[in-house]
């Protein structure tokens, strides 16, 4: 067994391991990643990047067929190949190369294989072939596995060899009939895409609402949506049993039948953090790892748990900033530096608690930051919620028709935006500006000197401060 050194060892070469590698080397430290799987992770090759790409022509169909004298253009449908083809380009047709290059280019080292904690500060990884390498960390181990995709214990459900996120983004054709379960944002995004690529789907969820965590009005503006495109949308259809009847799926659901050709599970995720060795510190092998705000394990000074590997936020974006974070405070601590741990601090993760942001694919996009009104509601949060017609010059231009709705959470006590939703095409533009507000803690009084431009979207802005003001 050969040995290694370095002065950070990073399980996990998704975006997230990416960053943390990439902040340790920048801060003067020596970094290596351990992967088993194609550098870049989930989202690079199976989740953000792919299901955006199979998305974008469908959104930019409906924008051109939503404009008078556009619509007349589009005299044909999508090419659903021409998009598979464009999807394929963005995962690099599932090849790492230009990844690895990026991670050499950054001086940060690379080995391949399976990493196992082994002890305090001891990673032991088995390539392909077998062969082992230890490697010791002199400051910090830090785990970015990410999360997978869970399967709920339905009888017979595993044995159907359903789709998870992963087949549903990488697919090759649409399925003529394709069943989803679950309404999350995984669900909707699918459904949406496949749907408008030439799937009948029907997309069963358990709950009385689609996006049970979005606000009510982002719910029932996406079942609108999806109904609209031919989406059979089941609400409160509790999935039961799963059998294959030849090439068919048959899911028994407590409100009948539902068949198929293909069926994504996509009920949520969970930690990919079994058998990677977390038993030999002392830690339960398969949970989301307990971190502090440092993204420190707790107990175990020396690891660090960042990512989806924490189950805080499972999102991309939140990956890579609590990477950036943890990066900071192992580099701080490998110099005898003080770590701040106050809030808003270079080496803290406080974004993922209050001021998260996220964008749903569908049609209608939904984009949302901070607190829902339910959120502030249950943290006993004194506030107000303003909802209004997202209906201004600038959305009219963009399309005829347009329909959107633009909510604000204000924090009553401190004169603050502490959420914002919008839904309706193309919101996802006005996310950063609702982000800022809401980690900058603008004052409203302030917020009225930020004028929107004419005539533009942002315009909402300006409607939404008038009907806090009444």
């Amino acid at each position: 067994m050969s040995e290694q050194s370095y002065d950070v060892i990073v399980i996990g070469a998704g975006s997230t391991g990416e960053n943390v590698a990439d902040i340790a080397v920048r801060g003067g430290l020596t970094a290596v990643l351990v992967e088993n799987e194609l550098v870049g992770g989930e989202c690079s090759y199976w989740a953000c990047m792919p299901s955006k790409a199979l998305l974008r022509g469908t959104e930019v169909l409906a924008e051109a067929r939503a404009v008078d004298g556009a619509r007349q253009a589009v005299t044909g449908e999508q090419d659903v190949a021409a998009t598979l083809g464009r999807r394929d380009s963005f995962t690099s047709n599932w090849d790492d190369a230009g990844q690895v290059e990026w991670v050499h280019g950054a001086g940060i080292d690379l080995i391949r294989g399976t990493g196992r904690l082994s002890g305090e500060r001891t990673v032991v990884v088995t390539a392909v072939d077998g062969s082992e390498t230890r490697l010791t960390a002199r400051h910090a181990v830090a785990v970015c596995t990410g999360s997978t995709a869970a399967i709920p214990p339905v009888e017979g459900l595993a044995d159907v060899q359903p789709w998870s996120p992963r087949e549903a983004t990488s697919a090759k054709e649409a399925p003529a009939r394709l069943l989803v379960l679950g309404g999350g944002y995984v669900g909707c995004e699918m459904a949406t895409a496949w749907q408008a690529l030439g799937s009948r789907v029907t997309l069963l969820q358990h709950g009385d609402r689609l996006l049970d965590n979005a606000e009510p009005a982002a719910s029932e503006a996406v079942l609108r949506g999806l109904r609209g495109a031919g989406v059979d949308v089941r609400l409160g259809s509790r999935v039961e049993a799963a059998r294959r009847e030849g090439d068919e799926v048959v899911l028994s659901c407590s409100d009948g039948e539902a068949r198929g050709d293909e069926v994504l599970v996509a009920v949520g995720r969970a930690a990919r953090t079994g058998d990677i060795g977390l038993e030999t510190v002392g830690l339960e092998s398969g949970a989301y790892l307990e971190v502090d705000d440092t993204l420190r394990v707790e107990g175990v000074p020396w690891l660090y748990g960042v990512g989806d590997a924490n189950g805080r936020r499972l999102l991309t974006h939140m990956g890579k900033y609590q990477a950036r974070q943890a990066g900071a405070a192992i580099v701080a601590r490998a110099k005898g530096e003080e770590v701040d741990t106050t809030d808003w601090s270079p080496f803290v993760a406080t974004a993922d608690d209050a001021a998260t942001p996220s964008v749903v694919f569908t049609m209608p996009q939904v984009a949302s930051v901070g607190r829902t009104a339910a959120e502030a509601e249950k943290a006993g949060v004194a506030h107000r919620v303003v909802q209004i017609p997202l209906k201004v010059a600038g959305s009219s231009l963009f399309a005829d028709d347009y329909e959107g709705t633009a909510i604000a959470v204000v924090d009553t006590d401190r004169e603050v935006l502490i959420g914002a939703t919008f839904v309706g095409p193309a919101v996802a533009e006005l996310l950063q500006a609702a982000t800022i507000a809401v980690v900058g803690e603008v004052p409203i009084r302030r917020l009225w000197h930020a004028v929107p431009a004419y005539p533009t979207v942002n315009e909402i802005w300006l409607r939404l401060l008038e009907a806090y003001r009444g």
